[in-house]
């Protein structure tokens, strides 16, 4: 593919009937990233345009990916221990949250994969290495400020790798984005349930 032909042109503004012009950037292709690109196929999707982040986003997603088995373990201890007055409507949406965070999970380790990385599941590091706790609290309102701390703590997370990972690796920035979208739905049903101090 060849580079594009663009050629900067000059804008001008109409305030005041004064006419000023500004060079704007000049969008084109790297012809020796589409070059590299035929090459390497060992890499599957890594292509030259992940640069020297790559292994830094990895990093970020396994973190992600602790705190996203943790969070479901947590909801599913929750959502077999809960009693009391509305316990079953709020189990129930402990174990549709338990269940979608399972699948984030699954989602960020396919992407860590398709990184050329691997998954760390290691049980021995996982609580460590997540930026939400698993707290094993039995009272039913304890449960529900535990997973919305938790909640308000991964969308936090979440929302940061969203800003530094930007342009990076726009197909990851996709999906913790989506993730994002639903750890603000769960936020949300949890803080509706929650009993003010």
């Amino acid at each position: 593919m060849k580079p594009s032909s663009a050629v900067p042109r000059a804008s001008r503004s109409h305030h005041g009937g004064a006419a000023a012009s500004a060079v704007r950037e000049r969008l084109a292709l790297d012809p020796a990233g589409i070059e590299a690109a035929r090459s390497d196929l060992h890499d599957g999707a890594v292509t030259p345009h992940f640069g020297p982040w790559r292994e830094e986003i990895i990093g970020l997603l396994n973190d992600a990916l602790a705190t996203q088995w943790i969070c479901a373990m947590r909801y599913r201890r929750h959502h077999f221990t809960a009693t009391g007055l509305g316990a079953a409507a709020i189990a129930g949406a402990f174990l549709v949250h338990a269940d979608a965070e399972a699948r984030h999970a699954d989602q960020l380790a396919r992407r860590i994969v398709e990184l050329g990385g691997e998954p760390d599941l290691n049980p021995d590091t996982l609580s460590q290495r997540s930026h939400a706790s698993y707290s094993p609290v039995r009272e039913l309102q304890a449960m529900l400020r535990a997973n919305l701390i938790a909640e308000r703590v991964t969308i936090e997370a979440c929302s940061q790798m969203v800003a530094l990972i930007g342009s990076k690796d726009p197909t990851t920035r996709c999906l913790l984005e989506s993730i994002l979208a639903q750890e603000q739905r769960h936020a949300r049903a949890l803080a509706d349930w929650l009993v003010p101090a």
